[in-house]
C-alpha cells in the first residue's frame, strides 16, 4: 500500500509535464538573444566604422520604439503584457546603456589621439 501514493505522484507529474508541453507546443517563445547585427554581416565585404555604427544605432532606436509602443499599450489598456513591456524596456534601456558605454571609449580614444605629440 505504501507504492500507491508514490504512484498517485508519478502519474501526477506525468500529467502536468504534459500539459506543459502541450503548451509549450502551443506558445512559440522569442529567442531571449537576438543575433548580433554585426555578425549577419557578410565577412568578405568590408564594414566601415560608420556603417557598424549606424547600423547599431538603428537597432537601438528600434528597441526603444518597440518599448514604447508596448509601455503605451499597457498604459492605455489595450493590453495587458506589462512583463513584456517591462522586458522591452530593460532591453530599450540596456542597448541605450551599451551605446553610451561605446560612444564614451570612442570619445576617449579620440582625446587620447589628439594630444598624441607629432
Amino acid at each position: 500500500m505504501a507504492s500507491h501514493p508514490i504512484h498517485n505522484a508519478i502519474s501526477t507529474e506525468q500529467l502536468m509535464l504534459s500539459k506543459m508541453e502541450a503548451m509549450q507546443s502551443i506558445i512559440q517563445p522569442q529567442p531571449a538573444i537576438a543575433a548580433n547585427l554585426l555578425d549577419t554581416h557578410n565577412i568578405t565585404s568590408s564594414l566601415s566604422f560608420s556603417d557598424a555604427m549606424v547600423n547599431v544605432l538603428d537597432s537601438v532606436n528600434q528597441y526603444q520604439s518597440v518599448a514604447s509602443q508596448k509601455m503605451t499599450a499597457v498604459e492605455t489598456g489595450q493590453s495587458d503584457d506589462l512583463v513584456g513591456a517591462m522586458i522591452a524596456s530593460q532591453k530599450a534601456s540596456l542597448s541605450f546603456d551599451s551605446l553610451m558605454q561605446v560612444r564614451n571609449k570612442v570619445v576617449t580614444s579620440f582625446e587620447d589621439i589628439m594630444k598624441m605629440p607629432v
